[in-house]
C-alpha cells in the first residue's frame, strides 16, 4: 500500500521560512538585552547606573536598557528631603516592569543602603517578582547589584550581598567586578567599588558626586555582566 504524502502548500512554506527565520535571529543575530534597574533619591545611584548602562553597551551584541523602579514616598515628603527637584534629572527612565524582566539576559538592580540593606523601594519591585520564581523565568540568566551610602563603611556590601540573595533564589548566576578592574585597587582616594559591585559614597548631605574612579568600576561591571550574558546566552 502505498501512503502519499502532499505537499505542503505555498503559505505553508512561506510561514515555516519566516518560522525558521525568527529562531535563527533570536538565536544568533538578535543582541543580549541586559537591563539595569535601579532606585535613587538624589541622583548617585541613577549616576552609577548610567556608567553600568554605558559598560554594557561598550560589548558588541548587547544592548542596555535603563528603568526605575517606582517610587512609594510622596511629592512632599521628597521636597522635605530636597530630593524632588533631583529626581526630575531622571523622571524620563521609565518603571520597571518585573513581568518584563523575562525578557532580560542579564539583570543588574542598584539601590541606595537602609541600615546595610536594599531601599523599601527596591524592596517592592523585588517582592513583586514572585510569579517569575514560581515558573522559573529568570533561571539561567545574569545578575548583578550596585549601591551607593552616605559613608565610607555605611553598609555598601551588607547591601550588595543582600541583593545577590534574590538572584541566587531565581536561579540566576551572580557577577560582581573582576579585579581586571585594577581601580578597585585604588589608595589614591577614598572610593567605592569593590568585587561584589559597583558603588559610590554620597556624603551625608548627599555633597559628593560619583568619581571618575568610581564609574570606572561600574563600567567594568558593565561590560563583565554583558560578556557573562552573551556567552551564557549563545550556549
Amino acid at each position: 500500500m502505498t501512503t502519499l504524502i502532499s505537499r505542503p502548500s505555498a503559505k505553508a512554506v512561506k510561514v515555516m521560512k519566516c518560522a525558521l527565520f525568527v529562531a535563527f535571529y533570536e538565536e544568533f543575530v538578535m543582541p543580549s538585552k541586559i537591563h539595569v534597574i535601579f532606585y535613587s533619591t538624589y541622583g548617585h545611584t541613577y549616576a552609577l547606573a548610567e556608567a553600568i548602562a554605558q559598560g554594557c553597551r561598550e560589548i558588541s551584541e548587547v544592548d542596555a536598557e535603563m528603568f526605575q523602579v517606582a517610587e512609594t514616598l510622596s511629592s512632599p515628603i521628597l521636597e522635605k528631603m530636597g530630593a524632588l527637584e533631583l529626581r526630575n534629572r531622571f523622571s524620563h527612565v521609565p518603571i520597571a516592569d518585573p513581568k518584563k524582566l523575562s525578557e532580560a539576559d542579564g539583570i543588574i538592580l542598584g539601590s541606595p543602603t537602609r541600615y546595610g540593606g536594599a531601599t523599601a523601594q527596591m524592596r517592592a519591585f523585588i517582592d513583586a517578582t514572585g510569579s517569575q520564581w514560581v515558573k522559573g523565568e529568570l533561571i539561567g540568566k545574569v545578575g548583578a547589584a550596585f549601591t551607593s551610602t552616605a559613608s565610607q563603611h555605611g553598609g555598601q556590601e551588607t547591601t550588595l550581598l543582600s541583593l545577590a540573595t534574590f538572584f541566587l533564589h531565581q536561579g540566576m548566576t551572580f557577577a560582581g567586578v573582576p579585579y581586571s578592574a585594577r581601580e578597585l585597587l585604588s589608595m589614591e582616594e577614598i572610593t567605592g567599588g569593590s568585587p561584589y559591585g559597583a558603588s559610590t559614597i554620597a556624603g551625608a548631605k548627599g555633597e559628593r558626586v560619583p568619581t571618575s574612579n568610581e564609574l570606572a568600576v561600574a563600567r567594568a561591571q558593565g561590560r563583565h555582566v554583558a560578556n557573562l550574558a552573551r556567552k551564557i546566552k549563545a550556549d
